[in-house]
C-alpha cells in the first residue's frame, strides 16, 4: 500500500526536487509545485492525502493555500513549512484549520513522522465518510474495519449468507458475534423472514422445552392455550443459538434432533411440525474442547460445526480502534445529544496498544465515557498490565501528563512548561512528537534556556 499521496508547495526549486526524492524513497507519492497559484488550480483533493506548503510564497501565502483547500476539502489535512519569525502565524493558521506546523530547517524524520499521522487521519476519515455515505445496510457499515481480518470476515458472510448451511460462530465475549449472526441473515434470503435471538444462558432449564418448542393446551399445569416456541415462530427466518455453551446436556438432544430433522414436537402434541429455519450457533469457549471433556454433546458440535467462522478479537485487528472509537463517540454524541469531542491523535494510538479484554464492546463503553467527560486513560480503564514495552509505556505516560497539563493551563505552552520545569523549546517538541498541537494555544518561539 502507498504510504501516502503528498503535494508538497514551496517555491524554492531545490527544496520541491530534495523532497520529492526523499518522500518517494520513503514511501510516499509525491506532486511538487513551486507556484501556489498553479498548485491550487491543478490539485484536487480526491487525488491527495495531504498538501504541505510555505508560508511566504511570491503569489500566495500559505494561508491562502490553507483557505482554498479547506473550502474544497474541509478534512484534508494541510501542513505549514514556517520559518522561525512565522511561528505565531502559524498558530493562527492551525485555529483557522491547519493541521500542523514544521519549522524551518525541519528534520525529514519529523516530517515523515508528521505526514505519517496526516495520512492516517485522512485515510480514517474517507473511510468514516464511505460508511456514511453508504447506500442501505451494506456489508462494511455492519462489519466496520480496514484490517484484514476484518476484510476476510466481511468476504466471508458475503459467501455464507444465501447458503442455508448452519454456521457456528467462534468469538470472545464482546467481540459482535450477534452482529455478523444478523450480518448473515440479513444479506441472505432469507432477510424478510423473522431473526430470533435465543440466549441459551438466560432461559431456565424449566421452561426451555416450553420457551423453544412451544406447548399445547392443558400440556402441564397453568397452561390455559397453546403458544408456538421460538423455533416454529422463526418460520422462514432464522435463528441465532447464543452462549449454545451453556444449553443443559439434557437439552442438547432435543435441540440437536430439531436440528437434524428440521422439525420439533411442541409439549403436549404427538403431531412433528416442520421447520424452515437456518441455525446459527455462537460460542465463547472452544466447544471441540468442552465436547471432548464431556462437557458439551460431541454430536451436537459437530452437527453445528459444518461451517465455523472465527471472530477476531480486538487486539488482532488494533489498526480499526481508532476508526471504532470514533464511529462510536459519533453515535454517542448524537444519542445523548451533545457535540463530540475530538480524541488528540496520541490517545488514538494509546488505544491501540491497549489489550481491550471486553473487545468491542468494552470500547464501545469506553467511548461512551470519553464522549460524557467521564474517560480515563485507557490503561486505568484495563487494570496495571499495560501493553509495549518500557518505551512505549514511557511514552504513552509522558504524553499523558503533557496532554493533561495543557489542559488544566487552558492550552497555554508558556504556563504549561513552566509548571512541568520544561523549556519551552523542548515542550514544543514533545507537543509536535505525540501530536498534541490541538491542545496547545501558544506555540510562540521558544527560548532554548
Amino acid at each position: 500500500m502507498n504510504r501516502g499521496r503528498i503535494a508538497f508547495i514551496d517555491d524554492e526549486k531545490q527544496l520541491c526536487e530534495a523532497a520529492a526524492e526523499w518522500l518517494g524513497v520513503s514511501g510516499f507519492s509525491t506532486v511538487t509545485s513551486t507556484d501556489p497559484v498553479a498548485a491550487m488550480s491543478a490539485i484536487t483533493t480526491d487525488n491527495v492525502d495531504c498538501i504541505v506548503t510555505d508560508m511566504r510564497m511570491p503569489g500566495a501565502t500559505g494561508q491562502d493555500v490553507l483557505d482554498h483547500f479547506s473550502r474544497a476539502d474541509g478534512d484534508l489535512p494541510v501542513v505549514l513549512l514556517t520559518g522561525h519569525g512565522d511561528v505565531g502565524m502559524a498558530v493562527e493558521a492551525m485555529r483557522a484549520g491547519a493541521y500542523d506546523f514544521i519549522e524551518k530547517p525541519y528534520d525529514a524524520d519529523h516530517l515523515i513522522a508528521v505526514l505519517d499521522r496526516a495520512v492516517e487521519r485522512r485515510r480514517m476519515g474517507e473511510e468514516l465518510r464511505r460508511l456514511r455515505q453508504a447506500a442501505g445496510a451494506e456489508l462494511d457499515t455492519r462489519l466496520v474495519g480496514i484490517s484484514a481480518p476484518m476484510v476476510h470476515l466481511r468476504h466471508t458472510v458475503a459467501q455464507l449468507a444465501n447458503v442455508d448451511v448452519d454456521i457456528l460462530l467462534n468469538g470472545e465475549t464482546g467481540v459482535g458475534k450477534e452482529v455478523v449472526a444478523r450480518a448473515l441473515h440479513d444479506f441472505g434470503h432469507r432477510s424478510k423472514g423473522p431473526f430470533v435471538a435465543i440466549n441459551c444462558a438466560a432461559i431456565p432449564e424449566s421452561v426451555f422445552e416450553s420457551e423453544v418448542f412451544g406447548h399445547e393446551k392443558g400440556a402441564f399445569t397453568g397452561a390455559a392455550g397453546s403458544r408456538v416456541g421460538k423455533l416454529e415462530f422463526a418460520k422462514g427466518g432464522t435463528v441465532f443459538l447464543d452462549e449454545i455453551e451453556s444449553m443443559p446436556l439434557a437439552l442438547q438432544a432435543k435441540v440437536l434432533r430439531a436440528i437434524q430433522e428440521r422439525e420439533i414436537e411442541p409439549l403436549g402434541s404427538n403431531s412433528p411440525r416442520p421447520l424452515d429455519v437456518r441455525f446459527i450457533a455462537a460460542s465463547k469457549v472452544d466447544l471441540k474442547a468442552e465436547s471432548d471433556a464431556g462437557r458439551f454433546r460431541a454430536d451436537l458440535y459437530f452437527r453445528l460445526a459444518t461451517i465455523e467462522i472465527a471472530i477476531p478479537p480486538l487486539r488482532d485487528r488494533r489498526e480499526d480502534i481508532p476508526l471504532l472509537h470514533t464511529l462510536f463517540a459519533r453515535a454517542a454524541a448524537e444519542r445523548f445529544n451533545l457535540p463530540a469531542p475530538q480524541m488528540p491523535h496520541n490517545m488514538l494510538q494509546s488505544l491501540q496498544a491497549e489489550h481491550w479484554p471486553g473487545n468491542v464492546r468494552e470500547l464501545k463503553a469506553y467511548a461512551e465515557r470519553f464522549v460524557l467527560g467521564l474517560g480515563k486513560s485507557p490503561a486505568a480503564t484495563n487494570g496495571p498490565a499495560e501493553a509495549g514495552n518500557l518505551a512505549d509505556r514511557v511514552a504513552r505516560f509522558e504524553a499523558d501528563v503533557i496532554a493533561r497539563t495543557l489542559q488544566d493551563c487552558d492550552g497555554s505552552t508558556a504556563e504549561t512548561a513552566l509548571r512541568l520545569g520544561l523549556p519551552r523549546r523542548t515542550l514544543n517538541e514533545k507537543i509536535a512528537k505525540y501530536g498534541l498541537r490541538g491542545e496547545a494555544s501558544d506555540n510562540l518561539p521558544a527560548s532554548t534556556a
